[in-house]
């Protein structure tokens, strides 16, 4: 039997898959590339917002195709992930085209699901979200072999009214810093040299076995493993960002001076009513003293525009606080209006025309700020870790400065030799909006 694996959404859903694909692996199945050559598909989907659940029905048809004869082999298509944890039997009714359904906590029986679809049948499976995996579980990267993703923790405790993770992977639970360090012992024999943390809020790990958040003290126990170049950690919630996180990040060479804070707004009332349990002061204060203890630390945000009953004026407070803080990197988003969470129902959604337009005015005040962060940068000197060429040849990557997948690039120029996974020091010429470009310095 030959199975297709396609993974949709965020880095915690890639890892799902790479469990996944572990498993359907260690029981003697094929992976393949072409979904042509495919018995089973099986499609990970995301469902955090709108555009994320349409893209993934859109993939899930798209994969049916491969049953006609003359196109494809498949028997099988399997919907997995929090699209089939979400709406279960109601998304197989409504799909014909689907087989099975395996929900986020139902990722150890993939294949009693493979089984039962091959055999003719119809299932929904859709466990508790009680389980996380470990260093024990069969696991195949997906990621280029010099980095990985561990997953340190599963669901959240959090609850933004504009968010259906919880509803979706249920409650906080973490993997213990022994378990955690086994698993980058592994990576790290196979040859990866960043290891990059992640989970849905970071900066909670532990809290629910230790007692106290503890991600400081993982850190300290992953910074000892001498294999591993760079540690990154992404989805960092500034609640539980404590002067003891902030100290580890300053002190331990390892581990990469970058923030990932999403913040959301700016605006206290905004704040209220998303839920969320900081204030405008609280997160001025907290970034001012990530600056001044953290040397050439770069800070990562995310925001939402036109969330309900945002008005004008506390839109331009955004506006104001961004031009304020003048962050390395943002990612902006519009409001997405989703079932079962606190803010479909709340009154005052904002017109998408609205929305669209403070998306693009934020977009644009951005755009200039990182052009002119990027330009600071010219003379300085960077270690790029290589992660591909462009079609003429020429090597690019990225330095602690970005994050794989979501930040800019720097292109070296005038490099033959460079080889995807080499880190190299890297001089900046030219700083441009989204990506930078220099030359090797010459050992």
């Amino acid at each position: 039997m030959k199975a297709g694996f396609i993974s949709l959404g965020c880095s915690k859903n890639l890892v799902d898959t790479e469990v996944m694909l572990g498993i359907i692996q260690q029981n003697g199945i094929e992976l393949v590339n072409d979904p042509a050559e495919a018995d089973v598909l099986i499609v990970n989907t995301c469902a955090f917002i709108e555009a994320a659940k349409t893209e993934s029905i859109t993939t899930v048809l798209n994969m049916a195709e491969y049953k006609e004869p003359g196109k494809g082999r498949c028997r099988s298509v399997i919907i997995a992930g929090c699209l089939g944890q979400r709406y279960g039997q109601e998304l197989l009714d409504d799909l014909p085209e689907a087989d099975g359904i395996i929900g986020t906590g139902s990722w150890n029986r993939i294949m009693e699901a493979i089984n039962e679809t091959m055999a003719g049948n119809r299932v929904v499976i859709n466990s508790q979200n009680e389980i996380i995996y470990d260093a024990s579980v069969p696991r195949i990267p997906t990621t280029p072999a010099y980095t990985a993703y561990i997953k340190i923790a599963e669901g959240c405790n959090n609850s933004c009214a504009f968010c259906a993770i919880p509803l979706i992977r249920g409650k906080y639970r973490s993997r213990t810093v022994e378990d955690i360090c086994q698993e980058a012992e592994q990576l790290t024999a196979k040859g990866v040299r960043e290891i990059v943390l992640i989970a849905q809020d970071t900066t909670n790990y532990g809290h629910d076995l230790y007692g106290r958040p503890s991600l400081a003290k993982l850190l300290k126990e992953l910074c000892k493993i001498s294999a591993i170049k760079w540690l990154r950690v992404l989805y960092s919630y500034p609640k539980f960002f404590t002067d003891e996180l902030i100290d580890v990040l300053a002190q331990e060479e390892k581990l990469v001076k970058y923030v990932d804070i999403p913040l959301q707004h700016a605006n206290n009332q905004i704040l209220r009513a998303m839920r969320r349990p900081d204030t405008k002061e609280e997160i001025t204060a907290l970034l001012t003293k990530l600056r001044r203890r953290i040397p050439g630390v770069v800070i990562r945000s995310t925001f939402i525009v036109g969330f309900p009953g945002e008005t004008e004026e506390q839109y331009l407070e955004l506006k104001e606080f961004l031009q304020q803080q003048r962050f390395d990197h943002v990612g902006i988003f519009t409001y997405s209006r989703e079932e079962d969470t606190i803010a479909a129902e709340m009154p005052g959604q904002v017109p998408e025309e609205v929305m669209e337009n403070r998306y693009h005015d934020l977009k644009a005040v951005q755009s200039l700020i990182s052009q002119e962060l990027n330009e600071a940068l010219e003379g300085q000197v960077l270690e790029v870790l290589i992660e591909g060429h462009t079609e003429e040849g020429m090597p690019y990557g990225r330095s602690y400065r970005q994050a794989d997948d979501v930040d800019d690039n720097i292109y070296i120029e005038d490099d033959k030799t460079s080889q995807v996974g080499d880190m190299v020091r890297v001089r900046i010429s030219q700083g441009f909006t989204e990506d930078l470009v220099g030359n090797l310095v010459q050992e």
